[in-house]
């Protein structure tokens, strides 16, 4: 069982045991955002509730390797806002623990999503292309079961849980938490922000500082001149960003099975990151190599929020987003204030901006005004033709 310690893998515990007749053997995949008490209290959860074993499995390395990395090299955020907080970390959880599952020799695998969210047709995915050979099960899918149902089945099993876990469904990871509950199942209501603040405390006393995020061939490497591990800067950033309750936001869209979706979020780090390095980008790549990885990234992101990840397209984009990133080196500094963020400068040994052919604004070295004029002139040529054979009929 693919479990995460809250209501929906808690239920599938005794569920699938009366139900199905399966021993229940528990694996947690740390993606991120877990505390060393968030396992204790999840292993204490599933022993309650009856299970035969119960193993971590750590998936944050590859989480990032595997995805992160491209989607900080695409700049991709869905919908123009949203970093695909869960898609990367769903598609790392599901395989690692279909892939224990078989190690194991178990006769089934089997996750807690519903059957509208997009979760479960990533779980789906990575299940079957790991696990061919195993049954899949996903009871609260099968049977349609709400969250007050399934809450009240655990009181009778023993176990009470908080009327909060029902209202919300709050998951974090290392690319950021997501909320979903209450008041994103419609478009118009805004979510409060004791509702952001229940996911991620903020500390309105801090002050506005400076923050400089240093990249190599376009990997964050180094925080305020402290080198860190991937895995490690982001969490860093994370605490950091959440401190000053940044990265909040809300998403509408498009989900896997065809319905629109709206979900909060807290993803400071992935902001900031994205941002920064969109900005450093804008510095050292031309316009054309821009334009054609924007194009690109947007595929991508789109077939990883839509639980493809294993389609060999990805691995093509992959390389040209290595291709790409051989000079996206250097340093973004980052003015942080409680709420908000802005850039505020950036600079790299690649920078096409200092080249000397590239002086912007008044002056110009490498052409003459007459120059300048011709260059305008052949421009205007194609419209000129298009404007004059429209006037002619």
């Amino acid at each position: 069982m693919a479990f995460s310690g809250g209501l929906d893998t808690s239920f599938c515990i005794p569920f699938i045991r009366e139900k199905y007749g399966y021993d229940v053997a528990t694996a947690m995949v740390d993606t991120g955002g877990f505390s060393a008490d968030d396992f204790k209290r999840a292993e204490d959860r599933a022993r309650k509730l009856g299970v035969v074993s119960h193993v971590v499995l750590d998936g944050k390395q590859q989480v990032f390797d595997g995805y992160v990395r491209w989607m900080i090299s695409g700049n991709v955020l869905r919908g123009g806002v949203y970093p695909l907080c869960v898609a990367a970390e769903r598609v790392v959880q599901a395989s690692l623990v279909a892939k224990y599952a078989v190690e194991k020799k178990a006769a089934s695998v089997a996750h807690g999503s519903t059957g509208a969210g997009n979760d479960q047709i990533r779980f789906d995915v990575a299940m079957n292309v790991l696990a061919p050979g195993l049954k899949m099960l996903a009871p609260v899918r099968e049977h349609s079961l709400s969250r007050a149902q399934e809450t009240e089945y655990l009181a009778k099993h023993g176990l009470e849980i908080p009327p909060k876990t029902t209202a919300y469904s709050i998951n974090a990871g290392m690319w950021g938490i997501t909320i979903g509950g209450k008041e994103t199942h419609d478009s118009a209501s805004p979510v409060p922000d004791e509702i952001f603040e229940m996911a991620a405390r903020s500390d309105p006393s801090v002050k506005p500082r400076l923050l400089k995020v240093k990249f190599e061939k376009g990997v964050p490497v180094a925080l305020d001149g402290e080198s860190l591990k991937p895995v490690a800067l982001i969490e860093k950033l994370n605490t950091l960003g959440c401190a000053y309750a940044l990265g909040r936001g809300i998403h509408l869209g498009d989900t896997i099975v065809g319905i629109k979706g709206r979900v909060a979020f807290v993803a400071p780090a992935a902001l900031m990151l994205i941002n920064a390095h969109r900005e450093l980008e804008k510095l050292v790549l031309t316009k054309w190599q821009r334009f054609w990885k924007d194009h690109v990234a947007d595929f991508y992101g789109t077939m990883l929020h839509e639980g493809q990840p294993f389609d060999p397209s990805l691995r093509d984009i992959e390389a040209l987003f290595q291709s790409s990133q051989e000079r996206v080196s250097g340093e973004v500094s980052l003015t942080l204030r409680y709420g908000r963020f802005d850039i505020a400068g950036v600079s790299s040994p690649h920078s096409l901006m200092n080249a000397a052919s590239g002086k912007y604004g008044e002056e110009f070295s490498l052409w003459s005004g007459q120059d300048a004029a011709g260059f305008g002139k052949i421009l205007s040529i194609p419209s000129r033709l298009y404007g004059g054979a429209g006037a002619s009929r």
